[in-house]
Parts: structure tokens; C-alpha cells; sequence
């Protein structure tokens, strides 16, 4: 089974398949006055091309106006800079789409 851990600490997104780390990339975070929230959730919906900050590819989550996306700021990635949502690398997010789906599930822990 395939999911993704989000580590919050380590600013890192985690691919796991049967638990097993396949792949880790790096994010960026919620600012301080507004965190990525802490949780268990899936993705609900996968839009390439959503255009702006988001990047080459939004993945909506099943907590209302979260997501993992692209950006067009790669200087971001790393640090605490967004609303609550996950920022990849453009060419990561779209690794990332291209190995889940649709009902993945997403733990976000610090």
C-alpha cells in the first residue's frame, strides 16, 4: 500500500510503499501564524497546470483548502513560507503525482 508521510520537523515528505521509505523529498511549510495542520487525510483531487503559487501540480486534500502543490518560488522550499500547504519542487510534485492516487492517505506529524 502506498501513502505519504509528511514530517513537519524534518520539513521532509516521505513515499512509503508496504511502510517501507521509497522515496523522501524536501517541503515547505505552514508559517508560525499559519501551520500545516497535524493529521491523518487523503488526497481528494490531482489538477496539473493549476497555474500561480501552486506550481505544476495541486494535490487537494481531504481538510478544505490544504494541499501539496509546486511552486514558483523554489527558493521557498525548506523553510516555513506558506498558508497550511505543502510546497514541493515542481519536478518532485509531479514525481509525486505520477506514483499515487486519488484515496492516497496523508499523515502530517511534527
Amino acid at each position: 500500500m502506498i501513502r505519504i508521510i509528511i514530517d513537519l520537523s524534518d520539513r521532509m515528505l516521505y513515499l512509503l510503499d508496504d511502510n517501507k521509505v521509497t522515496r523522501g523529498f524536501p517541503i515547505g511549510i505552514g508559517k508560525v501564524l499559519t501551520q500545516t495542520p497535524v493529521g491523518v487525510y487523503t488526497i481528494i483531487n490531482k489538477v496539473p497546470n493549476p497555474g500561480g503559487p501552486f506550481g505544476a501540480f495541486w494535490m487537494g486534500l481531504s481538510r478544505p483548502h490544504y494541499g501539496i502543490h509546486g511552486t514558483n518560488d523554489p527558493a521557498s522550499i525548506g523553510h516555513l513560507v506558506s498558508h497550511g500547504c505543502v510546497r514541493m519542487y515542481n519536478q518532485d510534485v509531479l514525481t509525486l503525482a505520477s506514483m499515487v492516487s486519488v484515496g492516497t492517505e496523508v499523515t502530517i506529524r511534527q
